[in-house]
């Protein structure tokens, strides 16, 4: 089992950065997939970005491709979200998310965490 804290969110002017980043307890982080979703008020959630558990792949939604960076530190238990250029349509509850297998959907995600409210203003 693991348990998941995200951190970094805030607000910030559109075309500015933000990096979010996501702790697990818990010795077994690095057999994880480790992904991050989104919610914006009235919409489901939604995924943003994954990456495998060695680092070796990355997955990423076509909104934020170029734009958005997933990155991971097994020896710390982190995964990060680097956010460049962001947009008020990137505004959302962002949620780091664990899953045994590499996916994109949140269904085959086990753990959440607790989230964190990015807004990004116009």
């Amino acid at each position: 089992q693991v348990q998941l804290g995200e951190s970094g969110g805030g607000l910030v002017q559109a075309g500015g950065s933000l990096r979010l980043s996501c702790t697990a307890s818990g010795r077994t982080f690095n057999t994880y997939t480790m992904g991050w979703f989104r919610q914006a008020p009235g919409k489901e959630r939604e995924f943003v970005a994954a990456i495998s558990w060695n680092g070796g792949n990355t997955y990423y939604t076509d909104s934020v491709k170029g734009r958005f960076t997933i990155s991971r530190d097994n020896a710390k238990n982190t995964v990060l979200l680097q956010m460049n250029s962001l947009k008020p349509e990137d505004t959302a509850v962002y949620y780091c998310a664990a899953a045994t297998l590499e996916a994109v959907g949140a269904d085959s995600y086990a753990y959440w965490g607790q989230g964190t409210q990015v807004t990004v203003s116009s």
